[in-house]
């Protein structure tokens, strides 16, 4: 049974507000990606984040109080990425939509396999917030959004439960590949092409 850390544990002291905080901001995110992928949650440290960020202690902790912090910045960047592939994939005509979909999700996993399988696997979960809450509804109106391109004179009923299971479909394809080292394999995105469009009737 996995342990929840309440939400404010890993929450951001402040935001930035002028545009070189936010640049110091976003180099200690973009740090914290690259030293979570290549030491793992065991060893990730916020000293090593902030060497790599060029940036010092103090500025890290200005914003993050914490490493969980810094893992939930990471996250809705992540989250981010996702809602960008997906938000192509619907505005793509039906014939292209399912590869841009798969190709973005897989490109998006692949940037850094070793982080995602951090994120997934060993990172503590913490419970969820407004913003993860906001996450889900835009993940899963774009998942509609996209089965009922594609199942057109479908009920609305059905094509909602259709977007969870496609949504669960692909996202644990993706991230099997990205953990078990098929990231990059034509071949396996094609069978998950082959699989998504099966499923919704291409």
């Amino acid at each position: 049974m996995s342990t929840r850390i309440p939400r404010d544990a890993s929450a951001m002291r402040k935001a930035p507000r002028q545009e070189r905080s936010r640049a110091t901001v976003e180099a200690i995110v973009e740090a914290a990606t690259h030293v979570l992928g290549r030491r793992g949650w065991a060893s990730f440290t916020t000293n090593e984040v902030a060497d790599e960020a060029g940036a010092s202690i103090g500025s890290l902790y200005q914003y993050f109080p914490n490493k969980l912090s810094l893992v939930e910045a990471i996250r809705r960047r992540h989250y981010d990425g996702v809602i960008a592939v997906l938000e192509r994939a619907c505005a793509e005509p039906v014939e292209s939509s399912v590869d841009t979909l798969i190709e973005g999700m897989m490109q998006l996993h692949n940037a850094n396999p070793s982080l995602h399988k951090a994120l997934l696997e060993e990172t503590p979960r913490v419970s969820l917030s407004a913003a993860d809450v906001e996450f889900e509804k835009e993940y899963l109106r774009c998942y509609r959004s996209l089965v009922s391109k594609h199942r057109k004179g479908r009920k609305a009923v059905d094509n909602r439960e259709a977007a969870h299971v496609l949504a669960g479909a692909i996202e644990g394809a993706v991230h099997y590949a990205a953990t078990h080292g098929f990231a990059e394999s034509p071949a396996f995105k094609q069978e998950i092409v082959s699989l998504v469009r099966s499923y919704l009737g291409n």
